[in-house]
């Protein structure tokens, strides 16, 4: 029988939040396909969880062939696309046999393609002034027209990346450039991160590609994710397991980065940085205390934060604490 840990910290996923965020993210772009991003093992909520509460999405997009198997393995059987393409020339037979569609976004992996004899649907993606992935404009019409006539490809979906959908630089050059290049292509396209969906809609094309906000967060620093209509798809939660009264002048946990200016109560919560709560986080840090929200104090350690709960009487040793969610 395998052992449960006892720590109280548990994440909830939530598929109905999950869902209403896919909703809000087609009522944004009613005339585009939604290429889901469930990359990184679904943003960390887990890759099949996360697929079977948006079953009926269009398409998957994750980062290796072990995440695409196991999504066709469970029946999926949308377009899925391999983000960052193919790494050996090996991996275009298994994407052929699992129907994958690859990024293609170097010369390798278009030499792969020639090479073969496997076909795939490919996206070919066009770098537009991110400069992470994608062949330069200069190279545009003669890797397109290879993609073309290779007898490995059967399907060419154009695409870039906007570095500033999110920012106030917006996203008019790289759309601009992306304009240009592929005015009179006879390809689909698909440019629309989270943050384009929102405020782009000239960019929305053929597919739209959400990631964050699926999950419920903003992509924009400056606007909440509750005023974009997103509902948090992960709950975390814990307790307090231990209670400490500080004086005037007390510090709190690693590095003393916290001093309290006044008697105070401190919980100190189950839950740190090897658990995925992030180490940066600064005192001010909102969370939850039996309901009421309050705020973290000085450092998070490994496997514990702590609360102000000085103005919280009630909450004791067991109370539960929200660190994110509803």
């Amino acid at each position: 029988m395998a052992l449960q840990t006892q720590r109280p910290l548990k994440a909830i996923i939530h598929g109905a939040a999950l869902r209403h965020n896919l909703g809000v993210a087609k009522s944004h772009a009613p005339q585009s396909k939604i290429m889901a991003v469930v990359k990184a093992n679904g943003y960390g909520h887990g890759l099949l969880r996360v697929a079977e509460s948006i079953p009926d999405v269009d398409g998957f997009a994750v980062l290796g062939l072990d995440e695409a198997i196991a999504l066709r393995e469970a029946g999926y059987s949308q377009t899925i696309m391999l983000l960052e393409g193919l790494f050996r020339a090996d991996a275009l037979t298994i994407a052929s046999a699992y129907h994958l569609s690859p990024v293609v976004h170097n010369e390798p992996q278009l030499q792969m393609l020639e090479a073969g004899n496997k076909p795939v649907e490919v996206f070919m993606k066009i770098n537009t002034g991110m400069n992470r992935l994608g062949f330069v404009p200069d190279v545009f019409g003669s890797v397109l027209k290879r993609l073309e006539s290779c007898a490995n490809v059967s399907n060419v979906t154009l695409m870039t990346h906007f570095a500033n959908a999110d920012e106030s630089a917006g996203i008019s050059d790289q759309l601009a450039v992306f304009d240009r290049l592929t005015a009179g292509c006879n390809h689909a396209r698909t440019l629309a991160n989270s943050a384009t969906v929102f405020r782009y809609p000239q960019a929305h094309a053929d597919w739209v590609r959400p990631g964050i906000m699926l999950y419920g967060s903003s992509p924009f620093s400056d606007v909440a994710a509750a005023s974009l209509n997103l509902r948090p798809a992960m709950s975390l939660s814990s307790e307090i397991i231990a209670i400490q009264h500080l004086k005037k002048g007390d510090s709190v946990g690693y590095g003393s980065l916290f001093h309290a200016d006044k008697p105070m109560r401190l919980g100190v919560v189950a839950c740190g940085y090897a658990d995925g709560y992030p180490r940066h986080s600064l005192t001010g840090t909102p969370i939850a205390v039996n309901g009421h929200i309050t705020r973290t104090l000085g450092r998070v350690s490994m496997d514990m934060l702590y609360a102000d709960i000085t103005d919280i009487p009630d909450a004791e040793i067991g109370s539960p604490v929200e660190l994110w969610g509803k």
